[in-house]
């Protein structure tokens, strides 16, 4: 069994895992990427993510929670969020 304080990572960045939420990035850093699993199927007694919410945010602590999500979209499964958050992510902290 996978030790509790391990940290998944992708592409050099932690991801956070709470229910249907995953966040992508550090909090450390100007902003985050936030996934949620909108609708999921059941595939070989497997939850697969079929609608998933991607929001580029803020890690301001003291901006409103409206005033932190920069860019927002939905996209078909999982991997596919993931990747569009990953370039938003990427050039947001390049300053683009």
């Amino acid at each position: 069994m996978a030790d509790e304080k391990t940290v998944l990572m992708y592409k050099g960045r932690p991801l956070m895992r709470k229910d249907n939420l995953v966040y992508y990035g550090s909090m450390a850093d100007s902003h985050i990427v936030m996934l949620q699993v909108l609708e999921t199927k059941t595939v070989n007694d497997t939850q697969i993510a079929t609608r998933v919410s991607v929001q580029l945010q803020l890690t301001d602590p003291t901006a409103r929670s409206r005033d932190r999500v920069v860019k927002k979209s939905e996209k078909d499964g999982f991997y596919t969020a993931l990747d569009v958050g990953c370039v938003w992510l990427e050039r947001a902290l390049a300053g683009k």
